[in-house]
């Protein structure tokens, strides 16, 4: 990265206040910033380092005033903590804009691989695998048979994608995700001994997604675990086979989501939740963090919390309670004397 403060005020639609000429090759917290930094302020609380910043640019909103003299440029933009964030999706895309096929990576002949896509030294793509647009595979990936890959989506080292797969476009998968590893389906014998049920499916991941280091989601027994348009899941969460998760739902680290369970759209699940299979979760749901889910939510919107969980609120007061027991059973003991001397 290297641009003057006008163009990076361009790309902004924003004002230069100061040397327009000045360049900017790297981005950092206005706190630490030295010369050649590109940093933003819009919380007040961090004002005070915009006069002691060595930052050569800073990105600031329109209405901001200084109320010392400052040595550093100011980048007057309507909102500057959208503007840097978007500076910084620009930022990243520079970093990951590497194309050509290493040739210590293995490909079949009968697979088509864009000529803008990337693909690291260790990579190793089976037959028939359809790659897109911009793609860029970090080293250490393996690529099943008939996997299709669409335009602009990042795999970066480790991941492996099982046969069939489908991953959309504009998705990032982080190190050590598995897409279509087997659910986890077996059948005890008259004996039982437990034998295994192959899992024919297959997983598909629509646009948009971003899937956390280390999570696993599970092939289809029969059909497909389906992935939809901008989710996004933190590190280290099991989503099982045959399970539907709708649009734009969040999911943070440590959740695991059993077999078959169907998701809603706009739902937030927090951290270290179980959901029991074959259930259905409606939209706009809200599971607190390290809650229990035994019983589908049809009620859109729903906020619930607690190990077995129910109504957040209701919840809550019932925990009040459960801190006080100790104070509740000896009050009723005491009546209970009190009861039995009358």
């Amino acid at each position: 990265m290297k641009y003057t403060a006008l163009e990076i005020a361009n790309i902004l639609q924003g004002n230069v206040i100061g040397d327009s000429s000045i360049i900017v090759n790297s981005i950092s917290k206005i706190e630490e910033g030295k010369k050649g930094d590109l940093c933003f302020l819009s919380n007040p609380k961090y004002n005070s380092f915009l006069y002691t910043t060595e930052a050569s640019a800073v990105i600031v909103n329109k209405d901001f005033k200084p109320t010392k003299e400052i040595s550093t440029t100011l980048i007057h933009v309507e909102d500057a903590y959208s503007a840097f964030s978007q500076l910084i999706e620009i930022y990243s895309k520079i970093n990951f804009n590497k194309k050509g096929i290493d040739k210590k990576a293995h490909i079949s002949d009968d697979s088509i691989i864009s000529e803008s896509s990337y693909i690291a030294p260790f990579v190793f793509i089976g037959n028939n695998v359809e790659i897109g647009e911009n793609v860029q595979i970090f080293p250490h990936c393996f690529i099943g048979d008939n996997v299709k890959i669409k335009n602009n989506s990042i795999l970066f080292s480790g991941v492996k994608i099982y046969n069939s797969c489908k991953i959309g476009e504009n998705n990032i998968l982080h190190s050590g995700v598995v897409i279509g590893s087997d659910g986890f389906g077996f059948a005890p014998d008259t004996e039982n001994k437990y034998q295994k049920i192959s899992q024919i499916g297959n997983v598909e991941i629509l646009d948009n997604v971003e899937i956390g280091a280390n999570t696993t989601i599970d092939r289809a027994t029969l059909g497909t675990t389906k992935i939809g348009k901008g989710v996004k899941m933190d590190n280290q969460i099991q989503i099982a086979h045959n399970v539907e998760i709708d649009e734009n739902t969040v999911i943070a680290a440590l959740t695991a989501v059993a077999g078959s369970t169907k998701i809603g759209k706009n739902c937030m699940i927090g951290g270290q939740c179980a959901i029991a299979g074959h259930l259905t979760i409606a939209d706009n749901v809200k599971v607190a963090g390290n809650s229990g889910i035994a019983s589908s939510i049809s009620e859109k919107g729903k906020v619930v919390q607690g190990s077995m969980a129910f109504n957040i609120k209701d919840f809550q007061r019932s925990y009040i309670l459960f801190k006080k027991l100790p104070e509740i059973v000896k009050s009723m003991e005491i009546i209970k004397k009190e009861f039995q001397n009358q």
